[in-house]
């Protein structure tokens, strides 16, 4: 246990900034699933709109620490990618 009164201020800051993290995560996650489903089911419209917000998030995420720069690009590249070839693109077997 912590001795002194800043370690638990830290604790509770990293417990915060956890759930934050994961709820960001969580999010990015679910807007990407969203997404893929508008580009496999040829709905170009919905997926168009959807891109400006969900490349948006997966920037901030980047600039709060929550993923890594090159992990956030690698992302919005993917995505970009789907958006512009929505016929070459199948959904991952992962």
């Amino acid at each position: 246990m912590p001795r002194k009164k800043a370690a638990y201020k830290a604790i509770r800051k990293s417990k915060l900034r956890r759930f934050k993290n994961i709820s960001t995560v969580s999010e990015l996650r679910s807007l990407s699933k969203n997404f893929e489903k508008f580009i496999s089911q040829k709905k170009l419209d919905e997926a168009k709109k959807m891109i400006g917000t969900l490349v948006s998030k997966i920037d901030k995420a980047a600039s709060k620490g929550v993923i890594t720069k090159n992990n956030a690009s690698r992302k919005v590249a993917r995505l970009m990618k789907k958006l512009s070839s929505p016929e070459r693109s199948r959904p991952d077997s992962n």
